[in-house]
């Protein structure tokens, strides 16, 4: 890929110029343009053709969710989100619901560490958007028809099910969670790359949509069939069993020298060390290799991988990984993940 040619909308002329210094430090980018609010954007997008567009929430005329809806029914487009904070959640998630592949800080009167580490993150978001495909990414309003797990006269194959999931990660699970049955015959957790402050909102969403019960996990949460826990952004999340036998969730800020917090590779290891080989692990769209190690740990104590296929993924990083480490039991397509999972409880 040559330049990554990118747009930038923001009504903000501070923000458009920090964000211009932020992308053009790069050689792989090359800013195209400059707008002033949605619609702008919108005629701009026509006759620039970017590659990637950033785009700030709040602006007149026309807002971030009402660019990223029109944009997405003209010409799809990898779209990222500028959030100045978690009291932008509902908003972020119904941009991200709209088709949005990403989010990130917006950058402020900051000061420069601050401002560096926001760099880097916009940056590398900005690489990632790129590869994204362009299709609309939100999933279809009427939700699939729920697949049970099939009865079977042998014994279940897993006693738990852990995801891990990143860019992407917010429309795939809308697509994914509603399919499941209120039945489900085991616990399912989610870890998923989000700032602190969204995942909370996420879960509740996640939850007015699904047949299961879906809310984002705390310290000392049992585990429960027919429940979706979502890790807190913030907290590694793992397991631990009680004296009386019960599992509950452990939330800690080791280790820190996880590129993530929290992590897929945290909460698959504690996984397979507690359920051996009675584990079910899921590796589906994100840039990176969180969860390769993970993966390796449930392998090594018996239990099974399922990775995305790469048509379906906006990022297909993170099931690459697996894939390519020789540990993947089953590549499919978000389609039919749902059946593939229920098959094999």
């Amino acid at each position: 890929m040559g330049l990554i040619r990118t747009l930038i909308v923001d009504d903000s002329a501070f923000v458009r110029k920090v964000v211009r210094e932020m992308l053009s430090r790069s050689p792989q980018i090359e800013v195209v343009g400059l707008a002033r609010n949605g619609a702008d954007a919108l005629e701009m997008v026509e006759t620039l053709n970017p590659d990637v567009v950033t785009c700030d929430l709040i602006m007149p005329e026309l807002d971030g969710i009402g660019f990223v809806r029109q944009q997405m029914a003209r010409k799809p487009l990898p779209i990222l989100i500028l959030t100045a904070s978690p009291q932008d959640a509902e908003r972020v998630l119904e941009a991200l619901e709209a088709g949005a592949v990403d989010f990130v800080r917006k950058p402020t009167a900051l000061a420069n560490e601050e401002l560096l580490l926001i760099r880097e993150e916009l940056v590398g978001k900005v690489k990632a958007a790129a590869q994204a495909p362009a299709r609309v990414l939100a999933p279809p309003r009427l939700a699939p028809e729920p697949f049970a797990a099939q009865p079977r006269r042998t014994p279940a194959n897993a006693d738990i099910v852990v995801l891990g999931i990143s860019t992407g990660g917010p429309q795939a699970l809308r697509y994914l969670l509603p399919q499941f049955t209120p039945d489900f015959p085991v616990p399912l957790l989610i870890v998923l790359h989000m700032p602190v402050g969204y995942t909370a909102l996420f879960a509740e969403k996640l939850s007015e949509i699904s047949r299961l019960r879906v809310k984002e996990a705390f310290e000392g949460c049992a585990l429960q069939a027919g429940e979706a826990l979502l890790a807190p952004a913030g907290r590694h999340l793992s397991l631990k069993r009680t004296p009386s036998g019960q599992v509950v969730v452990q939330l800690s800020l080791e280790p820190m020298n996880k590129p993530h917090r929290p992590s897929v590779d945290v909460l698959f290891q504690s996984a397979a060390e507690l359920y051996g080989p009675r584990v079910l692990g899921v590796v589906m769209t994100g840039m990176g290799d969180d969860g390769k190690q993970g993966a390796a740990w449930i392998k090594a104590r018996g239990g099974m991988i399922l990775t995305e296929s790469e048509v379906s993924c906006t990022i297909y990083g993170m099931p690459r990984s697996v894939v390519e480490a020789g540990l993947s039991d089953g590549v499919v397509p978000l389609v039919t993940m749902a059946q593939e999972i229920s098959k094999r409880l």
